[in-house]
Formats: structure tokens, sequence, C-alpha cells
């Protein structure tokens, strides 16, 4: 297998809105933020190259398909698709890409999977791909709360069931991803998120989505205000990395803007910590 980190569009959001009840003192020494108190964001992928030769794509990032003004509003820096760029610089056409793994449907995780604004009517861009999404949260997506409906792309959904090619995992569920790929499910950020678990050599590795999106947020107490349930997101992340501590797992990051991986570690007073690795050592 081979493994690799693909950024995405990159995005600039409110600080103390990702950093939830944390104060500003505690967080801009982590994400120093501009004068908009925004700070920077990654929306990174995930690709796995298996033994077979299928390429695997977990997530797509927020890609390129809002118009001016969304843009704007959600501090999208580029213009182009970021994404189809980086997988074009390793020789990767979209027609390439097997299988999307979807940790859930934000347009910040799920954004990527269309085309870019002004590009003609939207469509995916990953035409030949078979798509994965935990069936609670799909229902989520069809019928959201008021308090998150502005963070789905209602159009997406359509595309995604007019491919014939979506499966909706529920969980317990085994997929035609095993043996290589497992799923934790979590409901503290948006319900039926979708936590997929990667087995390589060295321990299995977790994309962390929006259950802990940068090395920051590992730290137990830390949460988004984006978050539907804190409380129970906490608890999850402890019992995720409880799961993971024996096996030396590691977390896989989608919005730390300097590290995609790391080992997860509890040092001597208890507290749960990440060390930086190069995903390309595990291939």
């Amino acid at each position: 297998m081979k493994f690799y980190s693909i950024a995405g569009n990159t995005q600039k959001l409110d600080g103390g809105a990702m950093y939830g009840n944390a104060p500003r003192p505690v967080w801009e020494g982590w994400s120093p933020p501009d004068d908009r108190n925004r700070i920077t964001l990654a929306c990174r992928a995930l690709l796995l190259e298996t033994d077979s030769g299928e390429r695997w794509l977990f997530e797509a990032g927020i890609g390129a398909f809002f118009d001016p003004k969304m843009k704007d509003r959600f501090g999208v820096v580029e213009d182009n698709h970021v994404l189809l760029d980086n997988l074009a610089a390793l020789g990767i056409a979209p027609g390439a890409i097997d299988r999307v793994i979807l940790s859930h449907l934000h347009f910040d995780h799920a954004g990527g999977l269309l085309s870019r604004w002004g590009d003609g009517p939207m469509r995916l861009v990953f035409p030949n791909a078979k798509y994965y999404v935990g069936g609670a949260h799909w229902k989520r997506a069809n019928a959201p709360h008021a308090r998150d409906k502005a963070s789905f792309i209602p159009e997406l959904q359509r595309l995604l069931l007019e491919t014939g090619k979506l499966t909706l995992v529920e969980e317990g569920q085994d997929t035609d991803l095993l043996p290589l790929v497992k799923f934790h499910f979590s409901s503290g950020h948006t319900p039926g998120l979708m936590l997929a678990e990667i087995a390589t050599s060295k321990g299995p590795i977790v994309f962390a989505a929006d259950l802990v999106p940068g090395m920051p947020w590992v730290h137990i107490p830390i949460t988004m205000g984006y978050d539907r349930y804190p409380e129970l997101l906490i608890e999850e992340k402890v019992t995720l990395y409880d799961a993971l501590l024996p096996k030396k797992g590691m977390l896989f990051f989608t919005h730390d803007p300097t590290f995609a991986c790391g080992v997860l570690t509890r040092d001597e007073k208890g507290r749960y910590r990440t060390e930086p690795l190069d995903i390309a050592t595990l291939c």
C-alpha cells in the first residue's frame, strides 16, 4: 500500500468558533488569527493506493464550488480546485479514483466532490468512484436541524444517488472495504460521523475528520463551536484514544495547516498527545 496526504483548498474560519469555549489567549498560540479573527485551516484528503492497484480517497475537502460571495463568507482562499491539481501532480486523473469514503457531508469535507464554480452545471468530479457515507448521517443531511442546515450542499445528495454507486454504512455493518478499512461512529460533531480506521503494518491510522480536526484538538477538553454535542464528543475522543493507544494508533488530521498525521501518545500526567509522523513512512 501507499499513502499520500493530498492538500485541497485552504479555508479561513473564525478562531473562536473553531475553538469553542477555549479562551483566545489559549488558542491564539496554537492558531494565530488574522485581522478578521480567522485562523488558517487545511482541507486535506488522504489517498490510499491498495496492493491491487485501486485508489481510495478519504474525503475531498472544501473544493471550489462556492460562488464568489459564499467563497468570501467561508474564507476559501484559492480559486482553482486544489485537490484535483494535486492529484494531477501525482499523475492521477479524476476518473482513476475508485472509491471515495466520506466521514460526513458538511461542505468543507465533501465540497471537493463537485466541479468548480463557473465550469458549467454542478457535477461530481470523480465519475467512476463508489461512494461511502454513514447511514445515520445521510438521514441527517436530508433532514438537517436549523443549526447545521447551512453546512450541507442540497444538490450533493441527489448527485450521489444518481451515480447508483452509493453505499450507506450502518454502525456494525461489514463493507467491501474490509479487511483494510473498518469504521468508528461518532455523533458529538454531527450525528452519524463515520471515522475510517485503516490497517497498516505499523498500526491503525484513523481519519479523525471533525472529531479531532488537528493537533490542538487532540487535547481532551478542546472542542469546536460547530460541534452539536461537545460533552459527548469529549467522551467519544476518550473512547477512540483508549482503543488506539495499545495498538500504537495514529490520527490523520484534515484541518491542521501544518501536520497531516501524528502517533497518539499519553504523557506522565495522563494527557493525550500526538507526535508528528510523515505519512509516506507508512508505505
